[in-house]
């Protein structure tokens, strides 16, 4: 049996592992950062948004990402912009409290990848009401811990 020269593809995946490790190293923007300063107003988004999704009745599972004024049905998008905008005066769309839900999706979906975590996550067939609570006392439980600690320090 006669064999090929390795080489070529050899160098190919050499080169194909260089670029999949430059890709991994790149930095996670700002965003990102899961030290972003907290602040109470983050703590009451949260509350207000869990209020908001006070019982299953008051849950939409089939998010758009356009939030009505005057929905008689929420998202967990459409709750934490709501609360965002009662709590803030505007919606800040990569809030702390908002950052933290999304970490806790991340969270309790294994690092699931999602193009829109809060909406797909949402919209999951699988997601029930209660994952929604969930996610949302993670957060919550996250924000408390990290006020706990700026106000332990001081700040």
């Amino acid at each position: 049996m006669k064999y090929r020269n390795p080489m070529p593809l050899i160098a190919f995946a050499i080169a194909v592992l260089a670029f999949m490790a430059g890709c991994a190293s790149e930095p996670l923007p700002a965003y990102e950062d899961r030290d972003q300063p907290v602040s109470v107003q983050d703590l009451e988004i949260l509350d207000k948004a869990s209020s908001l999704l006070g019982t299953e009745s008051d849950w939409n599972r089939n998010d758009t990402r356009e939030c009505q004024p005057d929905a008689t049905t929420l998202s967990l998008f459409c709750a934490l912009q709501k609360s965002s905008i009662e709590v803030l005066g505007a919606y800040d769309h990569r809030r702390v409290a908002l950052q933290e839900v999304r970490f806790a999706i991340e969270e309790v979906s294994g690092g699931r990848e999602f193009e829109h975590r809060l909406m797909d996550f949402n919209n999951l067939p699988q997601t029930t009401f209660g994952d929604i609570k969930r996610v949302l006392a993670i957060a919550r439980s996250k924000v408390a811990a990290r006020l706990k600690v700026a106000a332990g320090r001081g700040a």
